[in-house]
């Protein structure tokens, strides 16, 4: 089966569930302050998972466009990526765990589907944590579906080896394991449970603990259906939702493989064009030992990621801060690894053309912006070749320094290795290494081979604590910048988000009907806001788009949302950058048009919500600051006062 059967495949069969079929949102988040990247196909649900009513019903399936950057470092093994699909299907407040299981069970095994073999499948499931208990619901469920097939399914204790039981089909485990959200510190969040196939066979039964038989890659997670029945309050308390919804998550890659009786979820054909290109690029083949294997699959993957991330309409370039920082950490580790293949052109662009080949029928706008992804490609990889032969000098200045101040060294497997001490000669401190680390882009990794390369090591543990404080910071700045973003729904937050629609229609009234939206983040303090235009706004240009929104505010007019075909909101003069997340009915918000049938709104935009009743209440608006936020793209900074 291919990676495009098995997309149709699963949209079919939750169509034929009377599930409304949507369109995979942006890798981009629009207006999420709790990640940087679209991670899966729940994130631009939230305001529907909140309580808001989506324009196309109460249940809806996709296959969305994901990145997630948390497993980075564990990249090259047979199993994590960073780019994937997650194929998903929610119900909002309609069906709940029965349905949910015996399609989950229909999909996977009835021979019409995936057919896979229900001998080989096994499941988890919440043991009870946090006064929440455990859910006999889904075991009941589960049991049902094993026994139509002769399979008398029995719950194996926590921790238990299987060994000596092959009834054991179903694993009840932890919170940290088999328990979702909130993705906040509040919010909606519940039990799932998972579903593993046995990838080995052949190997015979099962014999190791759960855990341990999914840490030898003998069994491989293929599904994951989420039931979010509570809301975690701000006092910690788990309370029951009103409406109840399912959140289902598989994996594209995973399962394609593990269909095709591969053990990896690189080994299928949505990387075998890259593998081609980095082992002619190389003269290495894949396969051929393991460390050409992890660093080509680092190289794909990373790349492919990449890819995806310019090929974005929003336009994201390599940066030091936010998104462009992840991208330029993946093209450079990226490169980095085709350094240690013996690639010494500029190559990464070549990669990224068989990723474009592969997606650009299922995703248009990478061959859309083909020339923007070569070219910021080319443009980053050659700025870090640079970086990498200072990066390279100053890891011999720091080794030789040691080495003058220390007289000979010892080598740098010995047992206390990684201890605090600075006395020992045969290793740099965990802060020289950090600063290799964020000064010229060194990977942890990096730094342990090329400081190997001289006998030497580094302090890990201090390292680490260097790495902690630094990611500590990262996030103090984060909630500093994001803290109750849109996400939250909070009164403040609903007023600036409407605000935004405003200065959008006003920017384009002062500047021209080039001006789109780039990119948002809105908090209840202030309005971060990116757009296309090229030249800086002249202080006149700011006072007008001030005074424009102001006026708006000032008449106090309703904010008017209607429900409507796509095709239907674009005839009627709708803006919507973000079109390629719609499905075929769209909620559009018209501000400035009491009556909402005649005359021209002065604003009349696309949008998920939520948003103000009327304009009287957002308070006087302020700019605050105008700048460039990357090539052809300004950015506004405002207030409500």
């Amino acid at each position: 089966m291919t990676a495009d059967q098995l997309r149709q495949l699963y949209l079919d069969f939750f169509k034929s569930k009377e599930h409304a079929i949507i369109p995979s949102a942006s890798v981009i988040p629009e207006n999420d302050p709790t990640v940087l990247f679209t991670t899966a196909g729940m994130h631009p649900l939230v305001p529907y998972l909140m309580g808001e009513k989506h324009p196309l019903g109460k249940r809806l399936a996709n296959s969305q466009k994901s990145i997630r950057t948390g497993d980075i470092d564990d990249v090259g093994d047979n199993r994590h990526l960073t780019f994937f699909e997650m194929l998903g299907n929610w119900s909002l407040g309609d069906y709940f765990k029965q349905e949910a299981i015996e399609w989950s069970w229909e999909f996977l095994t009835d021979k019409k589907w995936l057919g896979m073999d229900p001998q080989r499948l096994y499941v988890t499931v919440f043991m009870g944590e946090n006064e929440i208990p455990k859910d006999e619901e889904s075991i009941k469920a589960w049991q049902e579906c094993f026994s139509r097939v002769g399979i008398k399914a029995e719950v194996c204790p926590y921790n238990t080896p299987i060994a000596g039981n092959k009834n054991y089909r179903i694993f009840p485990l932890p919170a940290k394991d088999n328990f979702w959200g909130p993705a906040g510190t509040t919010g909606p969040c519940g039990p799932c449970t998972e579903m593993f196939y046995d990838v080995e066979p052949q190997k015979g039964e099962l014999q190791k603990t759960f855990d341990e038989e999914v840490d030898s890659f003998r069994i491989m997670e293929v599904w994951n259906d989420v039931f979010m029945e509570f809301n975690k309050n701000a006092a910690g308390q788990y309370e029951k939702l009103p409406a109840q919804n399912v959140d289902t998550g598989m994996g594209l890659e995973r399962t394609v493989s593990v269909l095709n009786g591969k053990q990896d979820a690189f080994d299928n054909e949505l990387f075998w064009p890259m593998f081609k290109e980095i082992e002619k690029l190389s003269d290495k083949k894949y396969g051929s030992s393991p460390e050409i294997t992890r660093a080509m699959r680092i190289i794909a993957d990373h790349i492919k990621a990449a890819t995806f991330i310019l090929g974005d309409e929003k336009g994201i370039e390599p940066s030091n801060v936010g998104q462009g920082y992840v991208l330029r950490r993946l093209i450079r580790r990226a490169v980095r690894n085709g350094s240690l293949l013996g690639i010494n052109d500029v190559f990464t662009f070549k990669v990224a053309q068989e990723a474009i080949k592969i997606y650009q029928d299922i995703y248009p706008e990478l061959r859309k912006n083909k020339d923007f992804i070569e070219n910021q490609l080319v443009k980053e990889e050659e700025k870090f070749k640079e970086t990498l032969e200072k990066g390279l000098k100053e890891v011999k200045r720091l080794v030789e320094d040691k080495r003058k101040k220390s007289g000979d060294y010892l080598k740098a497997d010995r047992p206390d290795f990684g201890s605090k001490s600075d006395d020992y000669q045969n290793y740099i401190s965990g802060t020289e290494a950090f600063y290799l680390y964020q000064t010229f882009g060194f990977p942890p990794e990096q730094i342990r081979e090329e400081l190997a390369n001289y006998g030497m090591g580094y302090h890990k543990g201090e390292f680490e604590e260097e790495m902690k404080k630094h990611q500590d910071l990262s996030r103090t700045a984060s909630a500093g910048m994001f803290k109750g973003g849109l996400a939250d729904a909070s009164e403040e937050t609903i007023k600036y988000h409407t605000a935004a629609h405003l200065m959008l229609a006003a920017l384009r009234k002062v500047l021209g009907d080039h001006v789109t939206q780039k990119g948002s983040n809105i908090t209840p303090e202030r309005l971060r806001f990116d757009f296309s235009h090229s030249d800086k706004m002249t202080l006149e240009q700011i006072k007008q788009v001030e005074d424009f929104v102001n006026e708006q505010i000032a008449k106090d007019w309703p904010v008017v949302c209607e429900e409507m075909t796509l095709e239907d909101a674009k005839n009627k003069g709708a803006m919507g950058v973000f079109e390629s997340k719609y499905g075929e009915k769209v909620k559009v918000y018209s501000i400035g048009d009491p009556s909402t049938g005649s005359g021209q709104a002065f604003s009349k935009e696309i949008c998920g919500g939520p948003h103000a009743e009327r304009t009287g209440i957002l308070g006087k608006f302020k700019i605050t600051k105008e700048e460039s936020s990357s090539a052809g793209v300004r950015r506004i900074k405002a207030v409500l006062e």
